[in-house]
Parts: structure tokens; sequence; C-alpha cells
């Protein structure tokens, strides 16, 4: 799966042993707590694998795409002396880079310099490869479409773009704008075009050289109605309760995290194709209050009527009211960071909190990470960092994890 990038030729070794060792930036346990948290803000799904950080794996994003890669450094962590060993997706996107990419570890000063250039040769790697030139279709191709576009109603057409390759369509249902896109290839009708909605659930399109964008249109109102349910039951939620994620939902969105008080949240994932059973549930808060929630949960889950709401049976079976929009401000049950004394930082909220009663702050995950990190008393097991509350100086834990902070 892996094709090795970086190391150099046995012939060069005993040169490049010559010279003098790269100066590296971090010179501290402080400073290197902030490179590490630097590089777990700017890459977070590329993850050290071992107590040692001699063994890095995941994922580097450029242009809308993951690539894998895993990064072998030696004891001494010189990164002119690790190797890059990259999947073969990465290693056929920097194709005739590979000597920038060699020359770049040699030269960087430490890790995260290093990615970062990584991602800039990638990102120019994939804007610069070409597509592929394709003779203009036929005057029977664009008067052919002209004609399904006038069947299905002007009024239905969003955007097309001039060689007809890429169409959007509207449809509205229930008082929603549906948008889809979609995307002919050269031989259209005989080969099936691409479709993008925006569903929570996979789309796709029965296709024969005798379909059209009727035919798709057609199919696209189907599965409009069958999911009616569903965004019915997310409307609901979004109109009548505080979402803190995400701020502004998508149509394919299945999550809400729901305010339940302060500093206490339900996050839930709504199941598109039976949208009114029992969605599976995560209490975010101090655990001296998430956890009677919890309790009341599992013992009035029989409670749980597919007939009525999803929004009526969470009431029910948590015995609770949500904080309701129209009676409550978001300043109500908000609260900044305790740290970076800010409520969003990079689209994400506060969603640590500290579980002493007296206390209940909460943080940014990275906020949290990067204090703990710079402590001299936290300690580290796993995937979990002990520490003390910045706050109260009670103990608190931090679960570390490859989402994006």
């Amino acid at each position: 799966m892996y094709v090795s990038q970086a190391q150099g030729a046995g012939k060069t070794a005993h040169v490049r042993d010559q010279r003098p060792p790269v100066p590296q930036r971090c010179h501290g346990p402080r400073a290197m707590a902030e490179t590490e948290a630097t590089l777990l803000r700017q890459f977070p799904l590329f993850l050290p694998q071992n107590r040692s950080k001699t063994v890095y794996e995941g994922f580097i994003s450029a242009q809308g795409r993951d690539f894998h890669l895993r990064l072998l450094l030696p004891k001494d962590l010189q990164l002119r002396n690790a190797r890059l060993l990259c999947s073969w997706q990465l290693k056929t996107a920097l194709n005739g880079y590979h000597h920038i990419v060699q020359q770049r570890m040699q030269q960087s000063p430490d890790l995260v310099s290093f990615m970062m250039e990584l991602k800039m040769v990638l990102e120019a790697a994939l804007k610069n490869k070409k597509e592929p030139y394709v003779l203009p279709s036929p005057p029977k191709f664009y008067s052919s479409l002209i004609g399904e576009i006038r069947t299905l109603g002007w009024d239905k057409l969003v955007y097309v773009d001039p060689c007809f390759s890429t169409i959007k369509l509207k449809a509205d249902v229930s008082g929603r704008e549906h948008l889809i896109t979609v995307k002919l290839k050269a031989k259209y009708p005989a080969e099936s075009p691409d479709c993008v909605v925006d569903f929570p659930v996979p789309f796709s399109v029965s296709w024969t050289p005798q379909s059209s964008l009727i035919s798709i249109y057609t199919q696209f109102l189907t599965a409009l109605e069958s999911l009616k349910t569903f965004w019915d039951v997310m409307d609901e939620i979004d109109e009548k309760t505080w979402v803190l994620e995400p701020e502004k939902p998508t149509r394919s969105a299945t999550a809400r995290r729901i305010v339940l008080g302060n500093n206490v949240s339900i996050n839930i994932e709504v199941d598109p194709r039976h949208p009114t059973m029992l969605p599976e549930c995560c209490f975010l808060g101090a655990d001296h209050v998430v956890k009677p929630l919890g309790i009341r949960l599992s013992r009035n889950i029989h409670l749980w009527d597919p007939e009525n709401s999803l929004l009526q049976n969470l009431k029910d079976v948590l015995e609770i009211d949500f904080p309701a929009r129209a009676i409550l401000e978001k300043s109500d049950f908000s609260m900044d960071c305790g740290i970076c004394y800010a409520y969003q930082l990079d689209g994400a909220i506060p969603d640590q909190v500290c579980d002493n009663s007296q206390c209940g702050q909460s943080f940014h995950y990275i906020c949290l990470y990067e204090w703990l990190r710079g402590l001299l008393t936290s300690r580290q097991s796993f995937n979990i960092i002990f520490g003390e509350c910045p706050y109260c100086s009670k103990p608190i834990t931090l679960k570390m994890s490859g989402r994006k902070a």
C-alpha cells in the first residue's frame, strides 16, 4: 500500500551524516507542547502512533481530498533521516514533485513546517494537473437538452454552464427548496450523468440510454418525498430548540447538538430512513449533570412512541423541557471558553466541561489540550490526558481524538 518517498540513496548517506544537524525550533517541554498542539490544529487527522512520537500516521487534505501517509522518524527526531511512506494515491498526485518533497524534508526545521510545505506542494501538484481536452458536442446534443429543459419547465432551471455540461435544477417540496446538480458526460445520453444532491442518504439514478433529464428529475422528486418525514423532524428541532451544532445545518446533516441547560447538551444522530425512532444519543457536560439524564433515558426508554414526533419523545423520556428559542436567548446558556475567552474558535464551540460541581467551566477542546500539554504536572495514559482545571485546579481529563479542532 505504501511507497517510500523520502530517504536518500545509500551512496550519499556518508555526505549527509557529515553535516551538522538541522536546528530544531523546540527547546523545552512547553515549546514541544506548542509544536504538537500546532500540528494537531493544522493536521488533526495526522497523529503520533507511539509515546516516543517517532511514528506518525494519518491523512493530509488538499483540494477537498484526503491522502493517506505515514512518517517514520529516527530516535533523534531529525527529519533529514526520516522516511515518508505514501499511499499510491498520494504518490500519483505528487508525480513529478518527488524531488521537491525530498528537498523540503532535508531542509525543514521541524515537523510542522514540513507538513505545511508538503500541503503546499500537494495543492500545487493537484492544481497543475490539466483536464483532457474534450471535443465540443454536436448541435443535436444542445437542441435535445433544451427540449428536455423546456418539457420540465424553465422555472425548474437554476443554472446551466455555457457548455451545457453542468445543469442545476430545483424542486419545492413542503415549502423547502432542494437542488440537484447534473453533470453530463461526453457520451450523454449513452452514459449516465453524475448527480449531486444534499441528501442524508446516497442518491443513485436508474439510467438507460433512453433516459433523460426528465427521468432524473422524476427520481429526484421520489427521493425527496421519501425523506419528507426526516426533514420534518429536523426542522422541528431547529425551530423549537437551541441547536449548538451545526450552526447552519445542511439538508444532509443527520446530527444535532441541542441545549439542555447551562453547559449541558445532548448530541443526537437521527436515522434518515427511520426518523421517528430512538436516535443515537450522547450527553455532553459534567458527569454529575449528565449521569442522571442517562439514567432517565434508560428508565423511560419504553415510553418511546414512534407515532409521536422525535422532539416530543425526547421530552417524555428525559423528563425535561428544552430551552425554547422564543423565551431564551443564546447568551442565557452559552459560556465562553475559560482559556481563550471566546465562544467560537475556528468554528468550534466549548464542549469540554470541568466535572467539579462548584466549577463547571467549559473549554474548547484544542484550548484545553494545549493547556494540559503545557503543564509539567499533566500526564498521559494512552489517548487520555490527566491534569488540573485552569479554574478550580481540580482533576480534569481530556480524551484525545482525531477530529478537527
